[in-house]
């Protein structure tokens, strides 16, 4: 019986040990998998300081040059090196507006087209084909708005939006001026074109996500289409739609080649969307390699922070945005 009894200690011995060996590896191997995973989470936070940094850096000659004039100042003169960024400020805003205008409700559309209505044999081919445009790089659309579709607005859309608003008070002076083709018009149209992929997926994918039966309660109580969307699809996937649209929102917003090639480059601010303008990012592109004094570099990096604060504040806004709408949602 001893014998049986040491045998029986002995093994219990050796499994406890066993045991507390894997429960050593697995704790080791947990404490480096935090490790790693804070480590790259600091990372991130390193470079995006250092980004913050040499930006500051490189702006400070001209803002202690011209102070806080520098953002609300039209001129932009090289040769006088006398610059302020009020009309890229402008130019970025105005056609990131038009854009968001024209995006959201087409890609929302679209993604419940895809959805609910759309057959099941043309589902996917479509899905494919939006998701696609994401993929074509930005100066391909450059060029095709340049040599293509600018040429299309000014021979028949601009003109038509002349003769119509040209006498009606308020939008005159919005729709005023020649024909160019190229201009913040276009350049919101095409980044509407841009953005409208990530809109149109992010959208979908959460339309996916909705539970069927909420619809079906919907549909069995006699709700249109339009009431389903409006009253249970919607409200049920707001935070994952606005989080699409802010993220349209920041490509539009730093979008650079597609909109250099349309905007026309013109330091100067026009109430209408039809003539030539400019915004940071082509403002940046166009002249950086052009810049041969150190205060005409630094304005064009000073471009580029407040283009960084611009974004940061509408990220943090659409943020901020998503967390009442969670809380409210409980």
């Amino acid at each position: 019986m001893s014998e049986v009894a040491l045998n029986d200690t002995t093994i219990a011995t050796g499994e406890s040990a066993s045991r507390a060996a894997i429960l050593k590896r697995l704790r080791v191997t947990d404490n480096m998998f935090r490790g790693i995973t804070r480590g790259c989470a600091l990372f991130v936070l390193l470079i995006l300081s250092g980004v913050i940094l040499a930006l500051v850096i490189g702006a400070l000659p001209a803002l202690h040059k011209f102070g806080f004039a520098f953002v609300y100042t039209e001129v932009w003169n090289p040769v006088t090196e006398e610059f302020g960024a009020l009309a890229p400020i402008y130019g970025t805003l105005v056609t990131s507006i038009i854009a968001m205008v024209i995006a959201v409700p087409v890609g929302i559309m679209v993604a419940f087209f895809l959805t609910e209505l759309c057959p099941k044999m043309l589902r996917r081919p479509i899905a494919i084909a939006i998701e696609l445009l994401a993929g074509i790089p930005s100066i391909i659309y450059g060029i095709w708005g340049l040599f293509v579709f600018a040429p299309f607005l000014q021979k028949y859309i601009q003109p038509f939006l002349i003769d119509t608003f040209g006498n009606v008070p308020g939008l005159s002076s919005v729709f005023e001026g020649p024909p160019y083709g190229i201009g913040m018009l276009t350049a919101g149209l095409i980044l509407a074109i841009m953005v409208l992929p990530f809109i149109t997926a992010i959208s979908r994918d959460v339309f996916d996500a909705v539970p069927p039966v909420l619809k079906e309660a919907a549909y069995g109580l006699g709700c249109t289409q339009w009431e389903v969307f409006r009253s249970v699809v919607l409200p049920y996937t707001k935070v994952g739609v606005i989080g699409g649209v802010m993220l349209g929102l920041g490509r539009a917003l730093g979008e650079t080649m597609a909109v250099t090639f349309v905007i026309g480059n013109a330091h100067k601010i026009s109430a209408s969307i039809l003539q030539p303008g400019t915004t940071i990012s082509a403002a940046i592109a166009n002249e950086f390699t052009e810049a041969v004094s150190d205060l005409y570099t630094s304005s064009l990096t000073a471009l580029g922070l407040i283009l960084f604060i611009i974004t940061f504040f509408v990220l943090a806004a659409a943020r901020y945005m998503l967390l009442r709408l969670q809380k409210q949602g409980g």
